[in-house]
């Protein structure tokens, strides 16, 4: 007791100490995060809530470059990836998309177009970051829906004839008026335990259900894992190391307004890729529905609209300029003005983002070239790459890959498609409109190579 009426008197005497003080005003009120301006912190705006003003967030690149933009309340994960474009001088193709990274927890997940930054970042951990980068398979279900959703996956195709089109399968995820639904076995892992039990599953609108005796779908035999409503799915980029899974294609369902901690998660494991894709293509149709066709459907309007005003601008309201002399011309010729503006992109591109060097070799110096990786290859990087002009056929280039000591050769060939050209290294499954994009999507994806591409050969030695 006379301790703690001790402490008591400090803690009083310190009080009228301070209130004694004069007060000393702020020197800078402006770094004080005033109300037009105040800056977001993990927690501080509850999600849902209406809210007012602009927020600084911070953006990461991949190569681990912050950037710290200042936002309004209201601006959508799209409009933000539309600054970061302008602002970093990216080439706007319509793949760059916003991710919401947790290192921690090792989880990831691609932000929707019409989500709020500022309502995101408000219930994120103080660990978590946003990461801006490239997501080329973010609405590819939506042109190859077969691929992302297997027959045996999908309850209603069981019921219905073997065949079933497109835009039919389609519409069922997106109509609120018809029930398809997910089913197959996944692993969960039980709370608190490193165990993980093998479950079917059914996912719903209404949210994920685990059956609690074999693959019965009777109502007193399910039990309700997740609320779609009320969570998001991530990615789970730790694999079998954080969490000891029993398969590499972990997936995640984590509340929104939890705290971020691992009793709150929802941690499954799919047999493999397709399943996994399967099961979160379905939950993100099932959360959002029509709003997700909507979100893929802007980018095309938005090209048309553009070539639309392109071709309806008047010819005397922009003018081509020659600066190579000491006088400025106005270039009159529309094909001179047209190969100038062409060398100008490229020339900026090749400046700012030098990715790979395209060499063109007769047949003689082809040998050399081959004679000069192979000799190396033991002092080269492994995944290290080039781009070179194809010897049979003049139209085509060749990605020329070391691995594993290895010198490989892939063929990229020219395809048309409503007048334009595309380069294609699968047949024109997958298609770029030129061959930086083509190298900066194998380079996040694998594809029909047998790794990912890192290392760009810059320099050859002849």
């Amino acid at each position: 007791m006379h301790i703690l009426a001790v402490r008591r008197l400090q803690e009083e005497e310190q009080q009228l100490r301070t209130s004694s003080l004069p007060a000393i005003p702020n020197p800078f009120p402006e770094l004080c995060s005033p109300a037009s301006s105040p800056v977001l912190s993990p927690g501080s705006l509850p999600p849902g809530e209406p809210s007012t003003g602009n927020y600084i967030v911070k953006i990461f690149s991949e190569d681990g470059m912050g950037k710290v933009v200042e936002i309004p309340a209201d601006m959508t994960a799209r409009d933000l990836c539309q600054l970061l474009v302008y602002k970093s001088h990216c080439v706007d193709d319509n793949t760059w998309a916003l991710v919401e990274h947790h290192p921690l927890l090792g989880l990831e997940r691609c932000l929707e177009d019409h989500e709020l930054v500022v309502q995101v970042q408000a219930s994120m951990n103080s660990d978590s970051r946003f990461l801006f980068r490239k997501n080329y398979a973010k609405y590819e279900f939506f042109r190859n829906p077969l691929t992302f959703f297997p027959e045996h996956m999908v309850a209603w195709c069981q019921e219905t004839s073997r065949t079933i089109p497109p835009s039919q399968l389609l519409q069922n995820f997106l109509a609120t008026s018809s029930c398809p639904e997910i089913q197959g076995y996944l692993y969960v892992k039980e709370v608190g335990r490193k165990s993980w039990k093998k479950v079917y599953m059914f996912l719903r609108r209404s949210g994920l259900y685990c059956s609690t005796k074999g693959t019965s779908k009777e109502p007193r035999h399910l039990q309700l894992l997740a609320d779609l409503e009320d969570s998001n799915i991530f990615t789970v980029i730790t694999g079998k190391k954080q969490h000891g899974a029993p398969t590499d294609y972990e997936f995640c369902i984590k509340p929104n307004k939890g705290r971020g901690e691992l009793k709150e998660l929802r941690i499954l494991c799919a047999e493999d890729e397709q399943g996994r894709t399967c099961w979160m293509t379905a939950f993100r149709l099932f959360k959002y529905g029509i709003v997700l066709y909507q979100n893929y459907k802007i980018p095309q309007q938005r090209k048309t609209l553009l070539s639309h005003f392109s071709r309806s601008v008047s010819e005397n309201s922009l003018v081509a300029m020659d600066f190579s002399g000491r006088i400025g011309r106005v270039i009159d010729n529309p094909v001179e003005a047209q190969s100038a503006a062409m060398e100008e992109g490229h020339a900026w591109r090749v400046r700012h983002n030098l990715l790979f060097t395209v060499i063109s070799v007769n047949n003689t110096k082809l040998s050399q070239v081959n004679i000069f990786l192979t000799a190396s290859s033991s002092l080269l990087f492994h995944r290290l790459f080039l781009l070179r002009v194809s010897q049979s056929n003049p139209k085509a280039f060749v990605l020329t890959l070391c691995h594993h000591q290895k010198i490989k050769h892939f063929q990229i060939l020219p395809c048309e498609e409503d007048g334009q050209v595309f380069f294609s290294l699968d047949d024109g499954a997958t298609k770029f409109t030129d061959l930086i994009q083509l190298v900066e999507f194998y380079q996040l994806n694998r594809g029909v190579l047998p790794c990912k591409l890192k290392h760009p050969c810059t320099v050859v030695a002849l």
